[in-house]
């Protein structure tokens, strides 16, 4: 089971030749990030977008493009839709998003014609190495679905842990965040947490152990399970953590992040393939994660 960035990262190494398809790809720090993956034996590129500026932009910075192939088209919406055919043909292994809005690319990705849809619903799924735990952890949605219904936490739930199946992570534990331990009438999320225990009780939910509702010491801590009387005795061992809404997932992934020291990785999930989706705002190597973490979702393969 793979339960650290590296490696996560050694594994992607040994799968063999992968590729990216990046739509939009005249960005610096994407052009940055997938150089970084071919330096490492990640993978090569299939580099979608404006070629004059690609280049002016590898030359500007010293990095190479001779492993990478170039597609040029400059209409960054014709863009996302030819990198997202890529993948469905077989060409490329992952999406990534370049410079172009990030509604654009998933238009694309839902595409009746040429688009990837699997799933009902897609999802964002962060996976953190956190200092002082064993595990990696992963949080899901910080980033895509604003305020989910039961239905749809139970499509984000699955996409979460076929993430978690793609690191080695057989049964993982998924726990429902809450403020309480208790369901509450007045608090939804309460009765969304009983519900998707439930559904993982009946078979309606399979491949990974439901808990909640459960606050977020008693999701992580054994000792803060113990100490609050919970008797289940998987409280407190939580791989994933499902958020409520996205502005706990939001507040929960930055502060890993920003307070913590966390190495993180993300990508959206529910498609056929995965999509690399990175913020210019996240360092070299969560960049680096984001795409060893597609690649590996995307081969249904892991280092166990």
């Amino acid at each position: 089971m793979i339960q650290t960035m590296e490696s996560l990262r050694t594994a992607v190494s040994g799968l063999g030749p992968r590729t990216l398809a990046v739509a939009a790809a005249q960005d610096k720090e994407v052009l940055l990030a997938v150089d970084g993956a071919r330096v490492r034996g990640l993978a090569t590129a299939i580099l979608v977008g404006d070629e004059p500026q690609i280049r002016q932009i590898a030359q500007e910075n010293n990095i190479s493009l001779d492993a990478h192939q170039i597609v040029h088209e400059p209409d960054k919406i014709q863009a996302c839709r030819t990198a997202v055919n890529l993948v469905r043909t077989g060409k490329a292994d992952v999406v990534m998003k370049g410079i172009v809005d990030t509604s654009l690319i998933l238009k694309a990705v839902l595409d009746k014609e040429i688009g990837l849809r699997d799933s009902p619903v897609l999802s964002h799924v962060a996976v953190f190495q956190a200092n002082g735990f064993d595990r990696l952890l992963y949080v899901t949605d910080a980033a895509m679905n604003i305020a989910p219904d039961v239905n749809a936490k139970k499509e984000i739930l699955r996409n979460a842990v076929k993430v978690a199946h793609a690191l080695g992570n057989p049964n993982p534990i998924a726990v429902c965040l809450c403020a309480v331990e208790k369901i509450n009438p007045k608090m939804q999320a309460t009765l969304d947490a009983a519900a998707l225990v439930e559904a993982n009780q009946s078979g309606e939910i399979t491949g990974c152990r439901v808990l909640g509702p459960l606050a977020l010491d008693n999701a992580i801590s054994p000792e803060a399970a113990k100490h609050k009387g919970i008797t289940d005795p998987l409280a407190g061992l939580g791989d994933i953590l499902l958020v409520p809404a996205i502005e706990t997932g939001n507040v929960l992934y930055k502060s890993l992040v920003y307070m913590a020291g966390a190495q993180n990785a993300g990508v959206i999930v529910g498609a056929k393939a995965p999509v690399v989706l990175t913020s210019r705002a996240d360092s070299d190597e969560a960049k680096l994660n984001s795409i060893a973490l597609a690649l590996m979702i995307a081969s249904g393969t892991s280092n166990k």
